[in-house]
């Protein structure tokens, strides 16, 4: 049986696709290439040593994706990372992301219906929260009031699939939370390639460690935390690719359902404590200043990951210098080329 991944050659989806081949699961890959580069399929196969079936398709495209299901009988879950993913950019492109998000998981959905395929894990979000009701976050604690674009299409995605269940309790759907997903590959061949100047903290930090940028800029210190810069939950992209599969072995047993998961470490650190953690870890010095607050920006988020422990065995085991080492190892990697 294979394992389908849209977005398979982003951030998070290769490295899932990397968890997935060493976990022995045959990987069948979509997408476009709108936000990643073709090399990451040659950097898979050079960790991995396996191959995967790949299509360069948009999954926006019906008639694409029909070919896909049609070609690939022994479909048995799809994972979907081909959402659109920067807040920011999202408040600048609504339609776009509106219509390449949830427009796109509705086709994604239609043919998974169309070809009797019913186990589904879907890549959601913290943004999904909006201001939190309280912290840590649990699973349960009230949705809405999301803050942009971005984080409204992953709760309309989250709402559409509640309302698929409802309608047919023979799918079995996954939806994952993450919080701030950081870090690379350890081999330094996989890792975050942002587009411009970086949205999320450790691209940035890197990049003004390599001297590619000149400084960080931090937004606001004057939050009510610590050090009065804002806390997230900094979680390893390769812990958040384990919880996939950990989601996977969930909807191949035999009770149906609907699950929703955080994924992040339950721990939150503020913008600084990154900063100098990069320090210490890197020996790099990290220059940066201190600008306006951005708007929608919240003072501290971080996740209660105890239900993804107790009901599918995942905890992040990363920690905070290996976020910090694998990222800049990753850099290091890219100017040696």
């Amino acid at each position: 049986m294979s394992v389908l991944v849209t977005g398979g050659t982003g951030y998070i989806g290769s490295h899932t696709i990397v968890e997935l081949l060493n976990a022995g699961e045959k990987v069948i890959i979509i997408d476009n290439f709108s936000n990643s580069k073709p090399e990451v399929l040659d950097k898979i196969k050079e960790i991995t040593k396996k191959n995967v079936v790949f299509y360069k398709i948009n999954y926006l495209d019906e008639k694409e994706m029909q070919k896909v299901f049609e070609e690939n009988p022994d479909i048995e879950v799809v994972i979907n990372f081909a959402g659109f993913k920067a807040v920011g950019e999202s408040v600048q492109k609504p339609l776009e992301y509106y219509h390449n998000n949830v427009t796109g998981a509705l086709i994604l959905l239609q043919m998974m219906k169309k070809y009797h395929v019913k186990k589904f894990v879907f890549s959601s979000s913290a943004t999904v929260y909006g201001e939190p009701e309280k912290i840590p976050l649990t699973e349960d604690c009230k949705v809405g009031g999301t803050t942009n674009p971005y984080g409204t299409s992953k709760l309309m995605i989250e709402q559409i699939l509640q309302d698929l269940y409802h309608s047919d309790s023979s799918w079995d759907i996954c939806i994952l939370r993450y919080f701030n997903p950081v870090g690379s590959h350890e081999s330094g061949l996989l890792g975050e390639e942002p587009q411009g100047i970086p949205n999320n903290l450790m691209p940035y930090i890197v990049r003004v460690a390599s001297g590619t940028l000149k400084e960080l800029s931090v937004f606001g210190n004057d939050y009510p935390t610590p050090d009065g810069t804002g806390v997230r939950d900094y979680i390893h992209v390769v812990d958040l690719a384990k919880g996939h599969l950990k989601a996977i072995e969930k909807l191949r047993k035999e009770e149906k359902g609907l699950y929703i998961y955080n994924l992040g470490t339950g721990t939150g650190y503020s913008v600084l404590d990154m900063v100098k953690a990069f320090e210490r870890a890197t020996n790099r010095k990290v220059p940066y200043k201190i600008v306006e607050r951005r708007p929608g920006d919240i003072a501290t988020c971080y996740a209660d990951p105890t239900k993804a422990y107790e009901e599918l065995g995942w905890r992040a085991e990363k920690t905070l210098e290996d976020m910090c080492q694998d990222a800049w190892r990753y850099i290091e990697k890219q100017t040696e080329k």
